[in-house]
């Protein structure tokens, strides 16, 4: 009699074995970085005295996102768009100029030969250990010996350099610019900074957008360095200004329950963070696919 029982198939990359350990960390991970997330969607639909009456995961007894909002850009003469025009100023520019010096460093790395090229490569690898945090102090101390702190300058340019960023074009550099290829291009006449931005470049762009989001979260995000640089709240970006609000709001007896506007204003923040990687997440993974194949 012929065995009914089927072949058991072996697990592939198309037909992976489902581990139900895994699935259940996955999902507890999921739910550690989405809660948060959902706290803060529901509560910017409170309001104050919703926020502060009513379960923080439940929502208020109407929906007032709009009025927050509202509420938001008009709060003490409309300061959050001065703050957010100068997170937009510090994010465009930084992250662009930290970009392309890190494409333009990790090009000359990976395919131009001068002398002092391996102390450089241990030098950006040890920089890359280093936490910027710790920088912070010397960097305001050289900055106010040349004026230059309560500046925008003192929060553009620190992030123009980017260790990390430069490792990565080093690292992507070597194998997705053909060697063949530049040298045809200077035998052609053309020279190093134009080959590098005709032919080199575009190959370039996948890491491109990798280090252009990474430097994107990493300027948006930064709290330390503008604390310490900038007195003005003129040229607050939003994470300073967002804090000043929050300490406004909990210092008792001040008249000021603004806990509402300060979690609405938070959600503001991040929706163009949101919007920047649901945008470029497609070259992103072309560029990790890439990267891959190449590998």
């Amino acid at each position: 009699m012929p065995s009914t029982t089927r072949p058991r198939r072996l697990p592939t990359v198309e037909n992976p074995r489902k581990s139900v350990t895994l699935t259940a960390v996955t999902w507890l991970f999921a739910l550690y970085c989405l809660l948060p997330l959902v706290w803060l969607v529901v509560n910017a639909t409170k309001s104050q005295a919703d926020f502060v009456s009513s379960f923080g995961l439940a929502p208020g007894g109407r929906f007032a996102l709009w009025d927050n909002i509202t509420a938001v850009f008009r709060y003490q003469d409309g300061i959050f768009v001065r703050w957010l025009l100068n997170t937009v100023l510090y994010v465009v520019v930084g992250a662009v100029v930290s970009t392309f010096l890190a494409a333009l460093g990790g090009y000359a790395l990976a395919k131009l030969h001068f002398r002092g090229k391996r102390l450089l490569l241990f030098v950006i690898l040890g920089s890359i250990a280093v936490p910027g945090i710790a920088l912070a102090i010397p960097q305001f101390l050289l900055f106010a010996r040349l004026g230059l702190t309560n500046t925008p300058w003192a929060v553009l340019v620190p992030s123009f350099v980017n260790p990390f960023g430069l490792y990565l074009m080093w690292v992507f550099a070597a194998e997705a610019v053909p060697t063949d290829l530049l040298e045809a291009a200077k035998v052609d006449g053309a020279g190093e900074f134009r080959t590098f931005a005709r032919i080199a470049l575009p190959m370039l762009a996948p890491a491109s957008v990798t280090v252009l989001l990474f430097s994107f979260v990493s300027i948006w995000n930064n709290y330390f360095l503008p604390l310490i640089m900038l007195k003005d709240p003129g040229w607050y970006p939003l994470t300073i200004g967002l804090n000043e609000w929050n300490k406004l709001g909990s210092t008792a007896g001040n008249g000021a329950l603004i806990q509402n506007l300060v979690i609405t204003a938070a959600l503001l923040t991040i929706v163009p963070l949101i919007i920047a990687f649901l945008s470029l997440q497609r070259y992103w993974q072309s560029g990790v696919a890439l990267g891959a194949v190449k590998g």
